[in-house]
């Protein structure tokens, strides 16, 4: 079966695989850009990255609503089982862990992370899933770093890179890194949220086009592809 991705905006994807729908970094009523609001939502599961409220402000009312199992680095998990969450589960940094959708590895992410409320929230990280037999990077948000080669290593079907620099990678060290993880397609995205992140993705297409053999995709919010 094939597994069909949707950039919901930002950081936050959907991502429906073999009958489950995961959610990736929910930021949705507060988005400017998000295509959909905390109270419709699907998610069976909730990947969190990071503690910054742009990737985790709806979380609460999500799991909440949806019983979904909340997939985090342990410090976020257990801040979730205070809030009320009881269904989590913790992992940490190249840890993985085989769930019924499919097999998900925490990457390292080079970035910082402080829940809303001041709260440590562990280390950074991203996401590679292995699903339906492929391999998905989400490298979330983070700096470029030298471990992406190993990452890339596996063979990747799909990456999705932050672009916006100022609090992440930016277009130069984004198309690096597409050299370095050679995933077969590649989109962008923390991008133009906000004017300090504003970038041009289609000019940063252009470049991965012209110098890599990946197959850059730029979406719109609310936009997807199958892999």
């Amino acid at each position: 079966m094939a597994t069909q991705l949707t950039w919901i905006g930002h950081g936050t994807w959907s991502i429906r695989t073999g009958g489950h729908t995961l959610l990736l970094d929910p930021f949705l009523d507060d988005s400017p850009v998000a295509t959909e609001k905390a109270n419709r939502v699907a998610a069976d599961f909730i990947l969190v990255s990071h503690g910054h409220f742009d990737h985790m402000s709806d979380l609460v009312a999500v799991a909440r609503r949806t019983g979904a199992l909340v997939i985090a680095i342990a410090e976020i998990a257990g801040w979730a089982g205070q809030k009320g969450i009881k269904n989590t589960h913790g992992m940490n940094l190249g840890g993985g862990y085989d769930f019924p959708f499919g097999r998900v590895k925490m990457t390292p992410a080079l970035h910082s992370s402080t829940l809303p409320d001041g709260t440590p929230g562990g280390n950074p990280a991203g996401f590679l899933l292995t699903l339906e037999g492929k391999h998905l990077y989400f490298a979330c948000d983070t700096a470029l770093f030298s471990e992406m080669r190993q990452i890339g290593d596996v063979g990747l079907d799909f990456a999705t890179l932050p672009i916006g620099d100022n609090y992440t990678m930016g277009p130069d060290d984004a198309l690096e890194a597409v050299k370095w993880l050679r995933p077969k397609r590649v989109v962008p995205m923390h991008y133009s949220t906000w004017e300090v992140i504003a970038q041009d993705p289609h000019a940063w297409a252009t470049r991965v086009r012209a110098e890599t053999e990946a197959e850059p995709v730029v979406l719109e919010p609310g936009g997807g592809l199958t892999i």
